[in-house]
C-alpha cells in the first residue's frame, strides 16, 4: 500500500513528478517545453500532415532551449533560493553563473543581446533589413524629407518664375555587356593565322535567348556592345496654342471592396509550396566534356572532303554541345555556298555520322556550319535545367525550359508569347518526354491558383500520372468522370466548353474595358471590377492534346473547328494550347492549323517531306533522334537537346503536390450544350419534384439566370442532379427552353410571380 498511497498529487503520476522536476529543476527549467514542441512537430511530419523541415526546427528548437534556459537563470538569480521552481534549472543558474564571473553582468546581457538577433537572422532574411534601417535612423529621415517637400511646395505657392523654361538634352552612353559566347575551338586548316578580332552582333532579341554559357569553350571571346540612349525631351507646348481641355470616355465605375488591401488569389492554398529540386534524378555524365581525338579526328575528315572536291576553306572552329558538335568553317573566296550545301552526304559518309545537318549560311555569321553527332552524347537532365539560375529566376508569365542548345546553354520561352505550340514527330523520338517537360516546367513555378491544365489524351496512359493532382491544377467538365479526358466525346465537349469560357472571358474583359487578361487580373487584384457583376480572377488555361492525329482520324471537323477557334481567339484572355502528333501529314497538319500555331517543335521525322509539313523546310529528317529537335519560332530554328523527365521523377513531383492542402474540386469548365441535345421535358414526372427545387427556382429567379452550374455551385450537388432540377424548372414553365451555350431565359419577373406559380403547382 506504501508503494500505491505515494501522496504524489500529479496527473502523470509519480514518473510524471520526477521526469517534470529532472526537466524543470534540475536541466532546463519552463525552456523544457520546446522539447515537447519538436516532438510535435515530428509527430506531424510523421503523421504526413504537415510538411517541415526537421533539421530546421530541431536547431530552432535546441537553441531557444538553451536561449531562455539562460536568460531565466540570469534574470532569476537572486530568487532561486526563494522558489521551489527553478524557471530557468540548474542549467541556466549554473551557467549564467560563471558567465557573470567571466564578464560581469552587462557582459552576460550583451551576449544574450546578440545571440537573440542571429537567431531572428537565422529564422529570416529580413531582420537584417530591419537591422539596417534601424541602425541608419531611415524612419527620421523620411520625416525629414517630408518637411522638406512641405515647405518646398508652400514655397512655390509664394512665387513663380519669368525665366523661359529650358530643355537639357543629356546624351548618356551606356555600355551593355553581353554575356560571353559558348566556348568555341578555333583549328586553323593549314598554317595559324592572326586575325583581327570581329565582335559577334547579339543574338536576335524575338527569339527566346540563351542563358549565360555553361559551354565547354576552347577559345572564349567577350564583346560589349555599345548603345547610346538619349534622355526622353520633354515637349514645350507653343506660346499661341488656343488651351483646350480633354475629357476622358465614361467607363464602368469602379468598384472599391469593403477591404482596402488587394485581394490574394492565393489566399485558399497560403500554405502550398513548389516541389524542390531533390525530387530530380541528378545524372552523373551531363557535364560538359571535350574528346580532343574525336574534334581533330573530325576536322581532318571535313578538311578532306571538302578539299577532294576543289574546296578551300580559312578557318575552322568547333563549339561542343551535349549531344551535337557545331563545326563552323570559313570558305575561301569565290567559293560558292551551294556547292557545299550539296555535299552533305558526303561529308556524311567520310566522318560514319548519322545525321549530319548543314547550316548554309549561319543567320547572323559569316560562316557555315556542319553539326555533327558527339560518339558519347551527354544526358540532358531536368535537374539541370530547372534548376538553372535562369529558369529560377525568369519573370515570364508561363515559363517553359525545354533543355539545352548546342552551345550548352539553358533553352526556355515564354508560352504566352508563342502563343500556341505545335509538336510533331516519329514514334519514340521523344514527344512524350517533351511535353512532360512543359508540364513540369509550369508545374514548378506556378501556384495552383494561377494555372489550370485540360489534358487530352487519346492513348490513356501517357498523361494518367498527373491525375493526382486533379484538384489542384486540372480542369473538367462539370459532370463528373476522369480528370484526364480519354473518349473521343469528351473531347468534342471539352475543347467547346472551353470555347464556351473563352467567350465568356471576352465578355468580362469588355465590361472591364481592358485588352488582355494580365490588365485584366491586375484590376481584379486590386479591387477595380465588382465581383457581383461576375467578375471573377482568371487562371492561365493551357490545353494539352496528345496523338491529335488520332483525334482527326475518330472525329474530323468537330475537333479541328474548336480548336481553330482557340488557336485564333484565346490568347489574350489566357488559354494557350499544345498539340502533338506523330502523322505530320498534311490532312492531319492542315493549313488551319499551321497557320495559328507559330511556334513549332520538330522531332526526329523519316522523310523531309514530313520535315516540310512541320517547319516549312528540311532539317527535321537530319535529326538523330532521342530528344533532339529543332524549335521554330520566327526566321529560323534553333537545335535544343531535350531534357529528359522521366516517368519516376514526374511521379514523385505530382506525389509532393498532391500531399497538400488543395482545392476540394477541380476547375469547372463551364456546361455546353448543343442545339439538338435538349431534353424531353414531357416525360418529367412533376409530382417527384427534386427536394431542392423551390430553393433553386428561388435562386434563378433572384439572380435572373438560369443556369445549371450557378444551382451545381450554389448547392454544391452534381451536375446530373442540378440538370434533372433545370428539367423540371422548364416542365414548371420558370425558365425557358435550352439555348446552346447560353444561360436559359428566366420566365418569372419576381417572386410573387413564382409563388402563383409554386402554388399551381401544388
Amino acid at each position: 500500500m506504501a508503494a500505491v498511497n505515494n501522496n504524489v498529487k500529479n496527473y502523470a503520476g509519480s514518473r510524471g513528478a520526477q521526469l517534470a522536476s529532472y526537466l524543470i529543476n534540475d536541466c532546463f527549467g519552463i525552456s523544457s517545453f520546446f522539447i515537447l514542441v519538436f516532438l510535435a512537430v515530428a509527430g506531424l511530419k510523421l503523421m504526413r500532415v504537415r510538411i517541415v523541415r526537421l533539421w530546421k526546427w530541431f536547431i530552432g528548437c535546441t537553441l531557444l532551449l538553451v536561449w531562455f534556459s539562460v536568460f531565466f537563470g540570469f534574470a532569476l538569480m537572486d530568487h532561486y533560493q526563494d522558489s521551489f521552481i527553478y524557471l530557468g534549472g540548474m542549467h541556466g543558474y549554473n551557467v549564467s553563473r560563471w558567465l557573470v564571473s567571466q564578464v560581469g553582468v552587462p557582459g552576460v546581457w550583451m551576449i544574450l543581446l546578440i545571440t537573440a538577433v542571429c537567431f531572428f537572422i537565422y529564422v529570416s532574411a529580413r531582420t537584417v533589413i530591419w537591422l539596417r534601417k534601424l541602425f541608419a535612423l531611415s524612419f527620421l529621415k523620411r520625416q525629414k524629407k517630408e518637411e522638406e517637400k512641405v515647405a518646398a511646395t508652400e514655397g512655390t505657392q509664394e512665387f513663380t518664375t519669368s525665366q523661359p523654361q529650358e530643355v537639357e538634352f543629356n546624351l548618356k552612353r551606356t555600355y551593355k555587356q553581353t554575356p560571353p559566347p559558348a566556348p568555341v575551338m578555333d583549328i586553323q586548316a593549314e598554317e595559324p593565322k592572326e586575325e583581327s578580332p570581329v565582335n559577334e552582333p547579339e543574338p536576335d532579341e524575338e527569339l527566346p535567348s540563351a542563358d549565360e554559357g555553361e559551354g565547354v569553350t576552347m577559345v572564349f571571346e567577350p564583346t560589349v556592345a555599345d548603345t547610346v540612349t538619349p534622355a526622353p525631351q520633354d515637349e514645350l507646348p507653343g506660346e499661341d496654342e488656343p488651351g483646350f481641355q480633354v475629357e476622358t470616355a465614361a467607363t464602368e465605375e469602379e468598384y472599391q471592396g469593403p477591404e482596402q488591401e488587394p485581394y490574394n488569389p492565393m489566399k485558399d492554398l497560403e500554405n502550398y509550396r513548389f516541389p524542390t529540386i531533390d525530387l530530380m534524378k541528378h545524372f552523373e555524365n551531363d557535364d560538359p566534356t571535350i574528346d580532343m581525338d574525336e574534334q581533330n579526328a573530325n576536322k581532318d575528315r571535313i578538311i578532306n572532303t571538302l578539299r577532294s572536291f576543289g574546296i578551300e576553306i580559312s578557318t575552322i572552329k568547333a563549339t561542343v554541345g551535349p549531344t551535337v558538335t557545331l563545326y563552323e568553317i570559313t570558305p575561301e573566296q569565290g567559293v560558292r555556298i551551294s556547292k557545299i550545301r550539296g555535299l552533305e552526304d558526303d561529308i556524311a559518309l567520310s566522318l560514319s555520322a548519322d545525321g549530319i545537318r548543314i547550316i548554309a549560311p549561319i543567320p547572323g555569321k559569316g560562316t557555315i556550319g556542319i553539326e555533327v553527332p558527339n560518339k558519347n552524347p551527354k544526358i540532358v537532365s531536368g535537374q539541370s535545367v530547372i534548376g538553372s539560375k535562369k529558369f529560377q529566376e525568369s519573370k515570364f508569365d508561363l515559363p517553359i525550359v525545354l533543355g539545352k542548345t548546342i552551345t550548352n546553354e539553358v533553352f526556355m520561352f515564354d508560352l504566352c508569347k508563342m502563343p500556341h505550340v505545335l509538336v510533331a514527330g516519329a514514334t519514340g523520338q521523344g514527344k512524350s518526354v517533351g511535353l512532360n517537360a512543359i508540364i513540369t516546367s509550369l508545374l514548378y513555378k506556378k501556384h495552383p491558383a494561377e494555372l489550370k491544365f485540360v489534358l487530352v489524351d487519346p492513348k490513356k496512359v501517357e498523361f494518367s500520372i498527373y491525375s493526382v493532382i486533379e484538384n489542384h491544377f486540372l480542369a473538367k467538365l462539370p459532370d463528373g468522370g476522369e480528370p484526364i479526358i480519354t473518349d473521343v466525346t469528351k473531347v468534342v465537349q471539352t475543347l467547346n466548353s472551353v470555347c464556351v469560357e473563352m467567350d465568356t472571358r471576352y465578355d468580362l474583359l469588355k465590361m472591364a474595358h481592358v485588352r488582355n487578361v494580365k490588365e485584366y487580373n491586375e484590376k481584379f487584384i486590386n479591387r477595380r471590377l465588382n465581383p457581383e457583376k461576375g467578375h471573377k480572377f482568371m487562371p492561365y488555361i493551357v490545353v494539352v492534346i496528345d496523338e491529335f492525329g488520332d483525334l482527326i482520324m475518330t472525329a474530323g471537323k468537330e475537333v479541328e473547328l474548336p480548336i481553330a477557334r482557340i488557336a485564333q481567339l484565346a490568347r489574350a484572355v489566357g488559354i494557350h494550347m499544345i498539340i502533338a502528333t506523330q502523322r505530320p501529314t498534311t490532312n492531319i497538319i492542315t493549313g488551319t492549323i499551321k497557320a495559328n500555331f507559330p511556334a513549332r517543335i520538330a522531332f526526329r521525322v523519316s522523310a523531309m517531306m514530313d520535315s516540310r509539313t512541320i517547319l516549312d523546310r528540311p532539317g527535321a529528317n537530319r535529326l538523330i533522334g532521342k530528344g533532339d529537335m529543332l524549335f521554330l519560332q520566327g526566321a529560323d530554328p534553333v537545335r535544343v537537346q531535350c531534357a529528359f523527365i522521366d516517368t519516376p521523377e514526374v511521379e514523385e513531383i505530382t506525389k509532393f503536390i498532391a500531399r497538400q492542402q488543395s482545392y476540394p474540386t477541380p476547375f469547372f469548365l463551364p456546361e455546353y450544350v448543343t442545339e439538338d441535345s435538349g431534353s424531353e421535358v414531357g416525360d418529367i414526372d412533376m409530382g417527384r419534384l427534386d427536394p431542392l427545387f423551390e430553393d433553386a427556382a428561388r435562386l434563378v429567379v433572384i439572380h435572373q439566370q438560369g443556369s445549371t452550374s450557378l444551382i451545381q455551385r450554389k448547392f454544391a450537388i452534381g451536375y446530373n442532379r442540378a440538370g434533372r432540377i433545370m428539367d423540371q424548372l422548364e416542365k414548371a414553365g420558370i425558365v425557358g427552353p435550352t439555348q446552346g451555350s447560353k444561360a436559359r431565359d428566366v420566365l418569372c419577373i419576381d417572386e410573387n410571380d413564382l409563388e402563383m406559380r409554386l402554388n399551381n403547382l401544388q
